[in-house]
């Protein structure tokens, strides 16, 4: 059986039953059955789409609390680049560091800066021959798990790198072990996270055997607190941070226009990428480049664990790197040569080979298999194709999937009046 873990969780004491989270559910992976959600742990991504929607709050992402760095002798913050927008552009990121090690953090450590490692590395990846176009961008780890679970052709495009996330909390660890001579072990290295997927990917990483991170605390969880620091700092330090290219990663065609592809599609919202992946898989976007595609509308900015409404964010962000001149000096994590040394050593590439994720398991036996997804097909044929949703299935053809595995009656069709027109092929479903 396999194991496995998901940020996002369900309250059952506030769920209503409503079906909102069922039929924005871009993996089919909710039902309601006796008037309360379920989700299906083996299709969901963790993308977030039924927080957004549930009117009742029963939808919920598992993050750590500030307590967890009383495990740790030395804490580093890795903030996610939509942090960035969460502050009015006119907000000095300095204080805003400054106020998240006033809450109890050591060190902060700017995700911008790995973001930038990554739009040079990927420069000169594009330009190889053997690689598999169009490229497809591992920045979202909700997007990921999508290919895993509905587009498994795919899974050779994607650009073999780690996440920004990974690559910042790598670099931090190893430089608090160097510079201040602790063990790895006694160093907790904490995303602030702007969606539940980070959560997801810390804890069951995707291409890697092992996190760089311990855990992750919500951006919405720590703004209060350090918005309340900040207003009491009167001098802080000044913060190595991200140049213009990586912060602007936290916005779709953010990382395109980074890298200075010319030929991409940069897609936001799950369902958008879902349409665009289904021609990618066609072979209908052979000539593309490259593809970014990014879960939550606006790119990172619209992550349901900000705070920010995620247009003004995005606007906030453009701002910053576009209108009023910010900029950073480049440093040696941008320098050619670091670059060159990366690029040799493949110090930031996958360790593991990503294995899609298989769903519809009818029956270990082939033949009895085969005869359940004839019988599957009979029944959907007979449902009326509505997709109505009143049943606690997202579709017809999930209400005839949830039947051959148990999970649900032909009957729960409150359009089906007489089951004998099932049998309208001459066999018994």
């Amino acid at each position: 059986m396999r194991e496995y873990f998901h940020s996002v969780v369900l309250n059952d004491e506030k769920c209503i039953g409503c079906t909102n989270c069922m039929r924005r559910c871009p993996t089919e992976a909710i039902r309601v059955r006796n008037k309360k959600a379920v989700i299906t742990k083996e299709r969901c991504v963790d993308c977030g789409e039924c927080i957004r929607v549930c009117p009742s709050h029963a939808q919920n992402s598992v993050t750590d609390d500030l307590s967890r760095l009383k495990e740790f002798k030395f804490n580093i913050a890795i903030p996610s680049i939509s942090l960035y927008g969460q502050f009015n552009s006119s907000v000095d990121m300095d204080r805003v560091y400054e106020g998240i090690r006033e809450i109890g953090f050591d060190c902060v450590f700017d995700e911008g800066i790995a973001a930038d490692i990554l739009t040079n590395v990927i420069k000169h990846m594009i330009n190889k021959k053997d690689i598999r176009k169009p490229i497809i961008s591992s920045m979202c780890p909700a997007i990921l798990r999508l290919i895993q679970v509905k587009f498994p052709s795919l899974i050779e495009n994607i650009v073999n790198v780690e996440s920004p996330m990974e690559i910042a909390g790598r670099l931090a660890r190893e430089a608090a072990e160097r510079q201040y001579g602790y063990k790895s072990e006694e160093i907790g290295v904490f995303c602030l996270a702007s969606c539940p997927a980070k959560v997801t990917s810390i804890m069951k990483p995707i291409g890697i055997e092992k996190s760089s991170l311990n855990g992750a605390i919500a951006i919405n969880k720590i703004y209060g607190p350090v918005a309340e620091k900040m207003k009491r700092i009167e001098s802080c330090n000044h913060y190595e941070k991200g140049t213009v290219n990586g912060i602007s990663w936290a916005t779709v065609g953010g990382q395109s226009k980074s890298i200075g592809i010319d030929n991409y599609i940069a897609v936001d919202g799950i369902e958008n990428v879902i349409g665009v992946l289904e021609k990618m898989e066609l072979g209908k976007l052979d000539s593309v480049v490259y593809f970014e595609g990014l879960a939550c509308m606006g790119g990172c900015v619209g992550g349901p664990l900000n705070v920010e409404n995620p247009f003004i964010a995005k606007s906030i962000i453009e701002r910053l790197s576009y209108y009023t001149g910010y900029n950073v000096t480049a440093t040696k994590y941008t320098d050619e040569d670091y670059i060159k040394k990366i690029l040799e050593n493949g110090i930031i590439n996958w360790t593991n080979k990503i294995e899609q994720k298989g769903i519809l398991n009818l029956d270990e036996d082939i033949n009895r298999a085969m005869e359940k997804l004839a019988r599957m097909k009979r029944i959907e044929n007979a449902l009326p194709g509505l997709d109505c949703g009143s049943c606690g299935a997202p579709t017809c053809h999930a209400l005839a999937e949830d039947t051959i595995r148990g999970f649900a009656q032909v009957k729960d069709c409150i359009f089906i009046k007489d089951l004998k027109k099932l049998n309208d092929d001459g066999g018994e479903i």
